[in-house]
């Protein structure tokens, strides 16, 4: 049997999310809204923040990233997941298969850390109002954003470099709708025990440690509104907070679900479903549970459309 980084596979078949003909196109149709939503939702917010000078701020700096992320992320897999739908075998090279993987991997670990960011910036902001302007200066969003990034990159060169040692002999049907690590690792000839210890390491450090940084920020941030006087302003805060806290358990649950538990036929199938979650439902909530329940974004995009409006005239 040969070893090292030679692969006998140069192509894999995706499986996709069902093979059950009656569910192909409604889910088609599902997913291409979700797609479009998301795409048009991020781009807007990006486009907004970007036009309007009182949104240059630390808070929209992070969204401004969110959204990029989440502009970029479904865009890796959801193409190929719509001519699934739509087309007998859905086939990807290795080298593309390596590549989605490699993107997917680190537009998902820089979301969870840009979200990390972003809940820290919401602690500082409501429980240390005065040392804000220091906390949060730009240097530090810079530097926390650029961390991410690094972060995100270095966890996604350590998966996918695990990844390329491996040896793929015969098996090449990836049961699932895109590359990811442990649907592709059940197809090797070779042992993965090294791959699955990067696994759980790696998505046990970028899964646990924001988690709990967003959670203990959040916790903080509702002992501080039961402190308000007004009743209007803390249900309004209540809401605003449990909007994000929905949002960021919905990715980092599912994701957990995903890679902190033993690989196998039944949880890859499991996987699948809770993957739709932090793949496609999350990017698409973001645009909505962040911005349009905000008042600055409202009055920004009434001011862009006015200003397109009158221009036009």
């Amino acid at each position: 049997m040969a070893t090292g980084n030679v692969s006998f596979v140069t192509e894999f078949i995706l499986v996709g999310m069902t093979d059950n003909p009656h569910f192909q196109l409604p889910l088609f149709f599902l997913f291409l809204a979700m797609y479009m939503f998301t795409m048009l939702g991020n781009l807007g917010l990006i486009t907004l923040i970007g036009l309007n000078s009182h949104l240059h701020t630390p808070m929209y700096f992070f969204l401004f990233n969110l959204s990029f992320v989440d502009f970029c992320y479904p865009s890796v897999f959801t193409p190929k997941m719509l001519i699934n739908f739509l087309s007998k075998e859905n086939i990807i090279s290795y080298q593309g298969c390596m590549t989605q993987f490699f993107f997917f991997c680190f537009l998902a670990i820089s979301e969870c850390y840009v979200l990390t960011s972003m809940a820290y910036d919401r602690y500082v902001a409501i429980c240390n109002p005065l040392l804000y302007n220091i906390a949060m200066s730009p240097k530090v969003c810079s530097t926390l954003i650029f961390g991410s990034y690094l972060v995100a990159f270095s966890s996604a060169i350590a998966h996918t470099g695990c990844l390329l040692r491996l040896t793929f002999c015969e098996a090449n049907t990836i049961n699932h709708y895109f590359c990811d690590i442990l649907p592709v690792l059940q197809l090797s000839c070779t042992s993965t025990y090294v791959n699955e210890l990067v696994v759980l390491i790696v998505s046990g450090i970028n899964l646990i440690m924001p988690s709990l940084i967003i959670f203990i920020s959040y916790g903080l941030i509702l002992c501080s509104i039961l402190h308000i006087t007004s009743t209007e302003g803390r249900s309004k805060a209540f809401s605003t907070c449990s909007s994000h806290l929905t949002a960021v358990s919905l990715f980092f649950g599912s994701l957990s679900f995903m890679y902190l538990q033993p690989s196998s036929a039944g949880s890859i199938n499991e996987g699948k479903v809770s993957s739709v979650f932090y793949t496609n439902v999350v990017p698409m909530m973001n645009p909505l549970v962040y911005s349009l329940r905000n008042k600055d974004v409202k009055l920004a995009l009434r001011k862009t459309l006015s200003r397109r409006i009158f221009d036009h005239r």
